[in-house]
Parts: structure tokens; sequence; C-alpha cells
């Protein structure tokens, strides 16, 4: 888990496929191979641990003094902006956290649900900057956890959403001077992809939320069920009890007739 509190920007030294990776069976395939050059990323970092880059969750495989490596999954390349890099790219770069870490951001899982267009950038104020994103088509479902005051990682930093405009897809949200020192989106020019990760609580709130929805329509319908088959016994017990009555007469009209 990460906080979405970016701690450098980093370096792409290169970023290549290559044909020799070791696998599983201790067969060589291909991949894609990430290697980036920064300094705070490094401290305490070891083999297995994760590295939030550009918001993307990933497994240091290798490092030495002044960089570290990592492998690059397709499913990764195709929810995110990694596969855009380039040597020479910056990159927002945050550890993981720690159990004694301060929460100075929000929740962020490290898995990017899409890489997001940049469709306008403007100053706000003296200092601010706006900048405004629309997700792809194909993620439109997504905007339904974008909410105006709400959290977002964006690059992996997270971020306050400022407005938002679901018809078109888009949300925006402001950088402060210190923020804009410290992550890559300000160095991202209109039409360039950004990566998003909406808030991870809102999507368990939701698929809970439908869970608890779905049965509550279910009991309603077996409520529906038994009231339908009460009324159907009720009826028929109506129609026993007129049917006993209509006997009950004739038989005393039977008795009255050979009384006479």
């Amino acid at each position: 888990m990460f906080t979405g509190i970016v701690e450098e920007i980093g370096k792409v030294l290169s970023f290549e496929k290559r044909s020799d990776v070791l696998l599983w069976d201790e067969s060589r395939g291909e991949g894609y191979v990430l290697v980036i050059e920064c300094a705070t990323a490094l401290e305490d970092a070891y083999i297995g641990c994760s590295i939030a880059v550009n918001g993307v969750c990933l497994t240091v495989t290798h490092m030495d003094a002044k960089s570290f490596t990592a492998h690059i999954a397709p499913e990764t390349l195709r929810r995110s902006n990694l596969g855009d890099l380039r040597a020479g790219s910056a990159v927002d770069l945050e550890r993981s956290a720690s159990a004694s870490a301060r929460v100075s951001g929000h929740m962020v899982q490290g898995h990017v649900d899409c890489a997001a267009a940049v469709v306008s950038k403007r100053a706000d104020g003296a200092d601010c900057l706006s900048v405004q994103v629309e997700l792809p088509a194909e993620h439109a479902d997504l905007m339904r956890f974008i909410v105006e005051k709400g959290y977002v990682a964006v690059d992996g930093a997270s971020l306050t959403v400022t407005a938002v405009d679901v018809a078109r897809r888009r949300f925006s949200f402001m950088l402060i001077p210190h923020t804009q020192l410290a992550v890559v989106i300000p160095k991202r020019a209109v039409g360039d992809r950004v990566n998003v990760e909406v808030d991870c609580l809102a999507k368990y709130a939701a698929q809970s939320g439908g869970a608890g929805a779905a049965a509550a329509e279910e009991a309603a319908a077996a409520a529906e069920r038994r009231a339908a088959r009460a009324e159907t016994l009720a009826g028929a017990a109506v129609a026993v009890a007129a049917a006993a009555a209509c006997v009950a007469l004739w038989a005393a009209s039977r008795v009255g007739a050979r009384q006479q």
C-alpha cells in the first residue's frame, strides 16, 4: 500500500523488451524490463520490495547503489502509461508505506485503473495549476467513483478532485506550488497520458452496496411470493368455508323436508 505522497522524481535509464527473462521452469522468455535511477526510493529497499512508479506498484527485481530494475507485466502496459516511457523520462516514485507511517494522502494500492488524457492545463490564481483529464470511453464506468472533493491518485500523487464532468468523462484537480515541484504532472503536455487510480474504498463500498441491494431485492421478491401464496391459501379457505356452508344449508333443507 502507498499513501500518494510522492517521495522523489526518478529518471528512466532504460525501458526495453528482453528475450532472456528467466521463468519459473528455468526457461527463458520475453518481457519488458524497466531500470530507474533514483536515491530516496532506494533507502531501505530490497529485492522483492514494492515501489510505486507513476502510481504503479512494481516489484524490485534488481538494484544497485543508484538504480533499481522492475519487470512490467502485459496487464500493466494495457492499463497504465508505463509503455510510453523512454530513457530520460521523469517518473514519480514512492516507497510502500510502513505500519507507522503518517497517511498524509490516502490509501493508494498502486493498482492503476486506466491511463487518462490531459485535456487542459491553466493557471488558477497567481500560483496554482488546474489540470483536467479525460478517461477513455471504455473506462467511463470509473466516473461513478470520482466525486467532487474526493480522493484520486494521478501518476501516484494523492489529489483532491475539484470538479467532475460525468457526461464527458472528465475531472479536474489543482496543484499548489509545492506539489508542482514534487511531481511529474506539470511536465505533461495536453494529450499526454496520466495514470488514474480511483479511491479503492469507493470501489469496495460500491461492491458491498451492490451485494446488499441484490440481497434486499431478493428478500422483497421472496416476501411477495409468500404474500401471494398466503392470499391463494386464504382464498381457498374461503371457498372451502362457502362450500361447507352450502352443504350445511342443503342438509338442513333436506331434514326439514323429511319432517314435513
